[in-house]
């Protein structure tokens, strides 16, 4: 064999591959080469050791890969089937658990938190009317103070949702209801426009945690066949808070007496009682989940075995107890938990970062888990729905009620009576004026004494001589009016706001009233809050439905259904000519979308897998309350412009994410991951 036969002195060792390797390479000459394959090109060059059947070794470096590969798969294999083991393992201790008293509790607490939720969305816009007369607030700051509300809870929804995985269900929902007690007992006595804005916008961010927590929470201790109705009923909690809302605004912001004053610094009038009165739904829900345990799912998640395990006993011994069985006994001993993965979560040394850059990086690790390509299609498909039911539901909510108003000022406008080129001399004004227009007037050495000028315009108009003396005016203007040795004392007719493009010759302006003075016998119409019980109470034929059917036809269906009958009530807008229109059909639009809400809600639960839940929940209410945001902002503009483009947005929101909603995975009969 000539130069080949000092290959055969190779020492070759057999690896865990099933492949052999050389241990010991002989030194070779420099510029050694073979007879056989001198004169030819690399690429045609054959390798030495083929003739003896020995690998190339590029091919044992791909069989490397494909074990490795191959190994991957099944641990990935192995790890899923585990989860799904638990999986299976959980829902029969869950059945044989039972429902009862324990899930009843629990039900009744979280549903306070949830019912929290829903006067939150409410507070604002009740106390406004009031708060903009005792703060003095221009357009601007109300149209903040409006959606700070939202802002807080769009922060709060992802801020708790996504430490809910982390620290804990229970945990993390007694956090965010403390700061939502806190922040709104301090608002109610807030004075300033500053402090109140940043105090509801905290209490915004605490609350902001409870429908994604609340949803979680309880989903984790119900069992498959009483998921979807019980999860539905919790809902009614929800319409709870708005009827909560509106009775006690319509109760107590009229009655001006019901309320102190502590000189002339400090005034707190009946719509911060109002205020106060509107945190007790989180008070007592906070109070009853002291007494409630953490998930036991959660527990199981991170670990911890024995936790978890006292807990299911609890709530089987509670509940057999209930029923009269307190012989009955727990028969589980051991609970299988889940193997941790290292590169779960990424996590920043002490001594590298400060704590809150530790805990951004705890967030947005959850977020982009959520947001894993697994997800794509089912996250696509549902942030879509979510977000078209919010923009058609939120931008219509603001619509009926601007509505309302706008035809009740045009109605109003229409009965005003006008007077053109009057003149009155020395006359005693001593009796109210209201809904006037007065153009081209002359009023000379006239008396304006102890009276009420509401929704009255001059225009054009000359005072000679005249005196005002206590006015109290509301919507009162005078506007290119000549005004000539005229006094103003102890009046609200300020000389900057209620005069517009007026010529002044010797007025004198004397102890002119300071600060917004509040008349609620005007601000305070009784149709406001009729307005908002009526829409709060008028989804619970949609509740009903959704609690009855949701287990029997299936989440899908009713996303579905909800959405298509809910587009066909859109075009009813179109019809209302007067109050009365507009609120029939808005009961019947908040009837049929209330079916929609509970199915996505339910079915969101029921998409993740725990280690994920209420981050992915979160993240999902999160954008809900970014969009309510900007479809307010969208639809409010054309308040008193046109019925036709709120009526279009929302049809084809509505038809777009009822035709998308068959693309979800119906979960009736899935096990919670």
């Amino acid at each position: 064999f000539g130069k080949w036969s000092y290959q055969l002195n190779y020492d070759y060792k057999w690896g865990q591959d099933g492949y052999p390797y050389q241990s010991d390479y002989p030194a070779q000459e420099e510029d050694a080469a073979s007879d056989v394959t001198e004169g030819h090109d690399e690429d045609e060059q054959m390798y030495e050791g083929e003739y003896q059947g020995i690998p190339h070794p590029d091919e044992i470096k791909e069989a490397r890969r494909a074990a490795r590969r191959e190994a991957r798969m099944k641990a990935k294999l192995a790890a899923l089937e585990e989860e799904e083991t638990l999986a299976d393992q959980y829902e029969s201790i869950m059945e044989d658990c039972g429902h009862g008293r324990f899930q009843w509790t629990l039900f009744t607490v979280l549903g306070l938190a949830l019912m929290a939720d829903g006067v939150e969305c409410f507070v604002v816009a009740f106390a406004l009317p009031s708060a903009e007369k005792d703060m003095c607030l221009s357009n601007a700051n109300k149209g903040l103070l409006g959606l700070i509300v939202y802002v807080g809870m769009m922060m709060g929804a992802v801020l708790w949702g996504g430490l809910a995985d982390k620290l804990g269900r229970r945990q993390c929902l007694l956090y965010a209801l403390a700061i939502n007690c806190i922040f709104s007992f301090l608002s109610s006595f807030a004075q300033g426009y500053g402090f109140f804005l940043f105090f509801r916008l905290c209490s915004g961010i605490g609350i902001g945690g409870s429908v994604p927590i609340v949803y979680t929470y309880y989903a984790e201790f119900l069992q498959m066949d009483k998921r979807g109705e019980h999860l539905s009923w919790l809902c009614l909690f929800w319409m709870l808070g708005g009827l909560y809302a509106s009775f006690t605004a319509w109760g107590i912001i009229p009655h001006y007496g019901w309320g102190f004053s502590m000189g002339s610094e400090f005034q707190f009038h009946s719509w911060r009682v109002f205020v106060l009165v509107c945190f007790l739904p989180s008070v007592v829900a906070l109070a009853g989940l002291v007494f409630m345990p953490e998930s036991p799912r959660y527990l199981l998640e991170n670990a911890r075995h024995d936790e978890a395990w006292m807990i299911l006993r609890q709530v089987h011994d509670t509940n057999w107890r209930a029923k009269g069985e307190p012989e009955r006994v727990f028969e589980v001993s051991q609970i299988k938990t889940p193997h941790t993965q290292d590169d779960d979560f990424i996590e920043i040394q002490s001594e590298t970062g400060t704590a809150f850059q530790r805990f951004m990086v705890r967030q947005m690790t959850l977020i982009k888990q959520v947001q894993h390509k697994t997800y794509l299609k089912m996250r696509f498909c549902q942030h879509a729905i979510f977000l078209l039911l919010t923009h058609s539901y939120y931008g219509l909510s603001v619509w009926f009620p601007d509505q309302i108003k706008y035809l009740q000022y045009e109605e109003y406008e229409l009965n005003a009576k006008v007077f053109h080129r009057e003149k009155v001399e020395r006359f005693h004004f001593n009796f109210t004026l209201q809904n006037q227009v007065h153009r081209e007037g002359e009023y000379i050495h006239d008396r304006f004494v102890g009276i009420e000028i509401r929704n009255v315009k001059f225009e054009d108009s000359l005072f000679e001589n005249c005196y005002f003396e206590d006015i109290k005016s509301t919507d009162t203007f005078f506007e290119n009016c000549t005004l000539q040795n005229t006094m103003f004392y102890n009046t609200d007719l300020w000389k900057d706001s209620k005069f517009i493009d007026c010529k002044f010759v010797n007025v004198t302006f004397h102890h002119p009233k300071k600060g917004c003075h509040l008349n609620f016998q005007e601000e305070n119409d009784v149709l406001i809050y009729i307005v908002s019980f009526l829409g709060s109470l008028s989804v619970l034929p949609g509740n009903i439905i959704a609690g009855l059917l949701m287990d029997k036809i299936g989440r899908i269906k009713i996303i579905g259904g909800s959405m298509l009958v809910s587009s066909g009530c859109t075009f009813f807008l179109l019809l209302c000519f007067n109050p009365g229109a507009v609120i029939t059909f808005q009961c019947l639009f908040y009837a049929a979308s209330a079916a929609a809400w509970n199915g996505i809600e339910v079915i969101t639960v029921e998409l993740y897998p725990a280690s994920k839940r209420a981050t992915a929940f979160g993240v999902l209410n999160g954008l809900c309350k970014l969009a309510a945001i900007i479809s307010i902002f969208i639809f409010s503009k054309f308040v008193g412009i046109t019925k036709i483009v709120p009526s279009l947005l929302a049809f084809s929101a509505l038809v777009c994410g009822g035709l998308l909603s068959f693309k979800l995975p119906e979960t009736r009969e899935v096990i919670l991951q």
